[in-house]
């Protein structure tokens, strides 16, 4: 299963203070989209939040979203992903 990234063109806030819609990463199912947000009024270690399809998250700093980003670029993840 191959998912895509949907960018947001204008980042929505939602209902909390400070909370921004950054991305959503649909796949090829009907079970909704992960999305990836980021906090400014959260304390730094918990200002990005990265939600599930089944309403699970996971808080973390910047700077591990920035660790996370750069494994992806340089192909570490590569294997994990499906093919499909």
């Amino acid at each position: 299963m191959r998912s895509h990234y949907v960018a947001s063109k204008r980042p929505r806030r939602t209902r909390r203070t400070g909370v921004k819609s950054i991305a959503r990463f649909c796949g090829n199912c009907s079970c909704g989209c992960p999305e990836l947000f980021v906090d400014a009024s959260a304390p730094a270690e918990r200002q990005v939040v990265i939600t599930d399809d089944f309403g699970q998250k996971v808080e973390m700093s910047l700077d591990q979203l920035g660790s996370l980003v750069e494994a992806a670029k340089t192909g570490a993840l590569d294997d994990l992903a499906l093919t499909g």
